[in-house]
């Protein structure tokens, strides 16, 4: 979460508060406005607190013309009610709530078996906050693992991670907050992911593990889990080196088993150990839900597993975080068992042609040049041709004014030369919105290209894209 802190006292302001909040006399609500920052002193009513809240949220964004966030904004009303009525279930008290705790089961039950685990009962897998938490089970699991192997060394030695410079900012924060060094594989030319073989390269005795990347949020493009995985078979026939995989599936994992089901990523691949999911994205959950799934028990070594009392039996629990709703759990089942496999990929296959569809239509507006296509993702990058009046930054402000939050960004080591634009395209962004974001864009372009150069003075200022 981001870090904040408080006011400097010039800041310190009161709220405007409307006469008309007070239903029964004007005046009576108006005998103090609330401070912004520190609590205020007297209660007010809760049709006041509601709409004093309601009104400052409206400068938010719309979130449904919001093609930055992978993360879904649209579920169905009957999903709502679900979660509204869970809210209160507290997903650690397993013996309190024991049938969500059964429905959190049967959803890693599920993702075991759609995954390809050899033997989806031997899996083990818990529900997280999103994909980061997820992420750092994963990576501690890898780091354990490399421990125990190697105790007569560790902790002397220190162990690495290996992984694409486009990784999801959830891994440096892992390599730091557990101190692993983060080796990354730079983006080189058109390639802006992990290269399998300078990922093999860059291993050795120390590495707790590789992580792919099944949906790289730069440009939407998978990472070659399969090849990735040869090249440490070849690694090992030719040193030894037994080193994991992890995949990163937080979008790709919800894809890729119904659209393409012929791409082996997952545990068909002896060497892929775990893997991540984010339930909140193209799981098509609200915000915040993740899974964390191992082949099996080895894979996540024992003393990393508390035991909790749970219907007077044992539970096992792995997770950094304590109390958290059960609503998202729930709404997972409802949703798996709402769409099943075929309504999954009826859903999947529609964001895909929204996507495809779209990326066509600004390919043949003639100033952008595409880097995908939509065609693995839903997602797909693109940026300016050279000597254009304005760049990618110009188009993000300029569609801003018509409500679309369009991502503007420039990628990481080696092509921080490269800026791009980026759209997610989720369920819920239809055929006609993405229409409608063509007129927006069309009818910008004589203006932007009228411009004597590009507008921005400060790329960093200007980047928004920040997951």
């Amino acid at each position: 979460m981001a870090l904040h802190k408080g006011p400097e006292k010039h800041e310190e302001r009161l709220m405007s508060v409307n006469p008309f909040y007070s239903e029964a006399n004007p005046v009576g609500g108006m005998t103090e406005a609330p401070p912004t920052h520190r609590l205020p002193d007297t209660a007010l009513p809760p049709s006041t607190a509601y709409q004093v809240v309601h009104d400052e949220l409206m400068l938010d964004g719309n979130a449904r013309l919001n093609l930055a966030t992978f993360v879904t904004t649209w579920m169905e009303p009957q999903a709502g009610v679900l979660m509204s009525e869970c809210r209160d279930k507290n997903m650690i008290d397993k013996d309190e709530y024991p049938r969500t705790a059964e429905l959190e089961r049967r959803c890693v039950a599920m993702l075991a078996d759609l995954w390809n685990a050899p033997d989806p009962s031997a899996a083990v897998g818990c529900s997280t906050t999103g994909s980061s938490e997820a992420c750092m089970l994963a990576g501690m699991a890898l780091k354990r693992r490399w421990a125990q192997r190697n105790g007569d060394r560790y902790p002397g030695a220190r162990p690495n991670l290996v992984m694409g410079v486009n990784v999801q900012v959830c891994w440096e924060k892992f390599c730091n907050f557990w101190e692993v060094e983060a080796r990354l594989v730079p983006m080189e030319g058109e390639r802006f992911h992990l290269d399998p073989r300078v990922a093999a390269e860059l291993c050795d005795e120390n590495t707790i593990g590789v992580v792919g990347i099944l949906g790289s949020t730069f440009d939407g493009s998978y990472e070659p889990i399969a090849e990735l995985c040869d090249a440490l078979d070849a690694l090992q026939e030719r040193t030894g080196l037994d080193v994991p995989v992890h995949v990163d599936g937080a979008s790709g994992a919800m894809i890729a088993p119904f659209l393409d089901e012929d791409l082996v990523w997952d545990f068909r691949l002896p060497r892929v150990a775990s893997i991540n999911t984010s339930g909140h994205k193209y799981g098509l959950v609200y915000p915040g839900v993740g899974w964390a799934l191992w082949r099996d028990k080895e894979a996540l070594p024992e003393e990393l597993v508390f035991r909790v009392n749970y219907l007077g039996g044992d539970m096992p629990t792995f997770a950094l975080n304590f109390s958290r709703p059960g609503a998202q759990v729930v709404a997972q089942y409802y949703t798996f068992l709402r769409l099943g496999r075929d309504g999954y990929r009826a859903v999947q296959q529609t964001t895909r042609d929204v996507a495809c569809a779209l990326a066509g239509k600004i390919e043949a507006l003639g100033d952008f040049r595409l880097l995908t296509r939509g065609d693995e993702l839903p997602v797909f990058a693109f940026t300016t041709r050279d000597g254009l009046p304005f760049d990618v930054f110009d188009v993000s402000r300029r569609m801003r004014e018509h409500g679309w939050l369009l991502p503007a960004y420039t990628f990481p080591p080696n092509r921080e030369d490269l800026a791009v634009l980026r759209v997610v395209c989720r369920n819920g962004f239809s055929h006609d919105l993405g229409d409608l974001f063509m007129d927006d864009l069309t009818r910008l372009l004589p203006e932007l290209r009228r411009q004597p150069h590009p507008l921005t003075e400060d790329r960093d200022a200007a980047t928004s894209f920040h997951h």
